[in-house]
């Protein structure tokens, strides 16, 4: 493996979902301004996300109900052909 070619500094960040608010510690080198008090009482960085693997509908199972009836209908009124 080539050296250099992965960052060294990684430490323990805090991720938080915001969609659901779970959080979770893991390893990371992202950059981040805020910080966060964990459940063993130290303070680690903390990365809000959108989106992760306890709010997304693969991993969930959930699916999310999407207006298709709503975007046909504007398509249909938009591209129809003037009599």
């Amino acid at each position: 493996m080539k050296k250099g070619l992965h960052p060294e500094s990684y430490r323990l960040v805090v991720f938080k979902d915001m969609s659901n608010g779970t959080s979770f510690l893991s390893r990371s080198t992202a950059n981040t301004k805020e910080t966060v008090k964990w459940e063993d009482g130290n303070e680690y960085p903390l990365v809000k996300l959108e989106i992760s693997s306890t709010s997304h509908p693969f991993f969930t199972g959930k699916n999310v109900l999407v207006d298709t009836a709503g975007r046909i209908d504007k398509f249909k009124k938009k591209y129809e052909k003037k009599k």
